[in-house]
C-alpha cells in the first residue's frame, strides 16, 4: 500500500517548494515529476535536435536513464549517470520543455517512469496533472496556484539566487505562454480536478502554504 499526496498548478506557483518542505516534515518521498521532462528538454538540446523533429526526440526516450537521489548536498537529478540538477534549470531548457512535454510519446514514457518510481511508498508529488492524470485515486489532491505576476516574481528571484540571466518580462511572457500551452495539451492538460483542494498563494507566505497543506494531509491520513 501506498499513501500519496498530488498536488498541482501552474508553473511558479511553489510546488516544487512546497513539497520537499511537506516531504521532509511528514517523511513522504518527493518526486520532481517536472525534472522528468526537463531531462528529456536537455537530452534534445544536448543532440541538437529540434523542437518540431518530434520523431527523433521520441527516439531518444529509450537511450535516457533519469534518478533522483538524495545526496548531502540535496536532492540531485541525474541525467545518463551526470548531475543535470543545475542544467535542467537553464533558460534553454524552460523555453522548450512545455513543448516537449506536449508529444504524446513523451507524456506516456514519463508518467511511467513516474508512477513505478512511487510504487508501494509514501510519496509527495508535484506537477500539472499529478491529481488528474498520473494519479486520479491519490489519497489528497491540491491545487496550487498564485496570479501570473507573482509567479514571474518568483521565478525571476529564484533565478537571480541561481545566477540566471533572464529579465521579469521575459519571464511573465514565457509563464503567460507556458499557462495557455499547458492547459490546452491534448494529454495531460493542466486543470483543478474535481476532488482537489484549491489553495491561492499569490499573498500567502512559504511558511503558510506549507502548514496549510500539512494540515489538510493530516486531516486525511
Amino acid at each position: 500500500m501506498s499513501f500519496v499526496v498530488a498536488i498541482d498548478g501552474p508553473a511558479g506557483s511553489g510546488k516544487g517548494t512546497i513539497t520537499e518542505l511537506v516531504g521532509k516534515e511528514l517523511d513522504l518521498i518527493n518526486i520532481d515529476t517536472g525534472a522528468t521532462y526537463r531531462c528529456v528538454a536537455l537530452e534534445t538540446l544536448n543532440r541538437n535536435i529540434s523542437i518540431e523533429d518530434k520523431e527523433s526526440i521520441i527516439s531518444i526516450l529509450d537511450e535516457i536513464d533519469i534518478e533522483f537521489k538524495n545526496t548531502s548536498e540535496g536532492k540531485k537529478v541525474f541525467l545518463n549517470g551526470n548531475d543535470v540538477t543545475a542544467k535542467i534549470r537553464s533558460k534553454e531548457v524552460s523555453q522548450i520543455v512545455s513543448q516537449v512535454s506536449s508529444i504524446k510519446e513523451v507524456r506516456f514514457k514519463m508518467v511511467d517512469l513516474q508512477r513505478r518510481l512511487a510504487e508501494g511508498k509514501n510519496v509527495i508529488m508535484e506537477g500539472r496533472d499529478i491529481g488528474t492524470y498520473v494519479f486520479p485515486n491519490a489519497n489528497v489532491k491540491i491545487y496550487l496556484d498564485a496570479t501570473a505576476e507573482e509567479r514571474a516574481n518568483r521565478r525571476f528571484k529564484q533565478n537571480k539566487e541561481a545566477g540566471i540571466e533572464m529579465s521579469y518580462e521575459e519571464i511573465l511572457q514565457n509563464i503567460k505562454m507556458r499557462d495557455k500551452n499547458d492547459m490546452e495539451k491534448e494529454i495531460g492538460a493542466l486543470k483543478q480536478a474535481e476532488d482537489a483542494i484549491y489553495l491561492d498563494s499569490t499573498f500567502l507566505t512559504i511558511e503558510q502554504v506549507k502548514d496549510k497543506i500539512i494540515e489538510i494531509i493530516k486531516d486525511n491520513m
